[in-house]
């Protein structure tokens, strides 16, 4: 059965769509960018702050589903520029120090709200 989740400390959704389903044991997340929570801007203008910003947000997404980032099993990152590859790696690796999940990582043109990165991922209880 398909469960709609709901985080309330993520961003309001940018389109009609959840910030998450749960089917079974799996959850799936949409793609979140580095907006505030409680502005809806942007978090700032370098990788550094879109990455932690993406990062907290997926947080509270699966805080809201009662899991954790020990619960991922698989994320994709899309960047606007490969360059910052290094630093969102760094980043990444503090939330997944250890037994870090499966991972895509690809360059796109752009991104919704002028976002340099956005990261969805896939969870399991």
């Amino acid at each position: 059965m398909k469960q709609i989740i709901t985080a309330p400390g993520a961003p309001a959704a940018l389109g009609p769509y959840s910030h998450a389903v749960q089917v079974g044991d799996l959850l799936f997340t949409s793609g979140q960018v580095p907006l505030v929570p409680e502005t809806g801007k942007l978090a700032g203008d370098t990788i550094e702050a879109q990455a932690n910003q993406v990062l907290d947000n997926l947080e509270q997404v699966l805080r809201a589903a009662g899991l954790t980032f020990d619960d991922v099993v698989k994320t994709t990152i899309f960047l606007t520029d490969l360059a910052d590859f290094a630093t969102v790696n760094a980043i990444y690796a503090t939330r997944f120090p250890s037994a870090p999940p499966a991972r895509s990582c690809v360059q796109v043109e752009a991104l919704p709200a002028g976002a340099k990165m956005e990261m969805e991922l896939i969870a399991s209880k």
